[in-house]
């Protein structure tokens, strides 16, 4: 797991392609990371299911409670079966777009 932190934003990388583990890592430190937007960031996974992808959503919601942006990053993945509370996208230049996005609608009001 490697984790970048640009500003307001983190990036979890998983390295190791076991996607339980990383899961586990994630889940267990997340309260370090609570106070940033995150993006979690899936590319090298492959083979993801729907619902290893939803396994992130309680995280998603934390995040959305505490006004922060939370983004998982997945390629060849059908977006449309997911959840709209999660945001999947699929590449980190979206991911970057839309907690742009979402940092200017929080300063608005909305």
């Amino acid at each position: 797991m490697k984790v970048d932190q640009k500003g307001h934003t983190i990036t979890i990388k998983d390295t190791q392609g076991d996607f339980n583990s990383f899961f586990a890592k994630v889940n267990q430190q997340f309260k370090s990371y609570e106070k940033h937007n995150v993006i979690i960031d899936l590319l090298h996974c492959t083979a993801l299911t729907v619902d290893e992808i939803k396994l992130f959503l309680p995280l998603s919601k934390q995040q959305k409670k505490a006004k922060k942006s939370f983004i998982v990053v997945a390629s060849d993945f059908d977006y449309n079966a997911v959840p709209a509370k999660l945001a999947v996208v699929p590449s980190l230049l979206e991911a970057h777009d839309i907690i742009e996005m979402e940092e200017i609608e929080r300063d608005l009001g909305f």
